[in-house]
């Protein structure tokens, strides 16, 4: 009975969140806009599923995570780099992402095409922690 009433409280609170306006947070980060779609916390974890689109020429800016990322490409294509400024994944409409969790995993993701690129994206978070923690550019000619 009590999952079930912690599940119906999910629910709610997932309604109520709706489509909330939000901005992706990251640094330098430019072109990029999100829309909250639903969030919710079962035990000690924070789940957060956002839609993210970065215009042409965009990028998220530098940033981690404090705990994992799952997301797909549904329009676009977002090209990933690591902190050793190289791709690590070039993602095309449909494909999975997976952002790893921890400060040794900084990274970007750029919209280098000519059309928006639109992220649906789930955080899978420590309760509590931010979605993202800015970092600095590690040394790259770009942000």
């Amino acid at each position: 009975m009590r999952k079930l009433a912690t599940a119906a409280v999910a629910g709610v609170a997932a309604l109520a969140t709706l489509f909330v306006p939000s901005v992706a947070s990251a640094t330098p980060g430019r072109g990029v806009s999100a829309t909250l779609i639903s969030q919710w916390t079962a035990g000690n974890t924070d789940f957060v599923l956002r839609e993210i689109t970065l215009a042409p020429g965009g990028s998220t800016g530098w940033h981690t995570h404090e705990g994992n990322l799952y997301g797909r490409v549904r329009s676009g294509t977002l090209t990933h780099y690591d902190s050793d400024c190289a791709i690590d994944g070039v993602y095309h409409q449909g494909a999975p992402i997976m952002e790893p969790a921890g400060a040794d995993h900084v990274h970007i993701g750029r919209n280098e095409g000519t059309t928006p690129m639109v992220l649906d994206v789930l955080y899978v978070l420590p309760h509590g922690a931010p979605l993202s923690d800015d970092a600095p550019n590690p040394g790259c000619s770009f942000d």
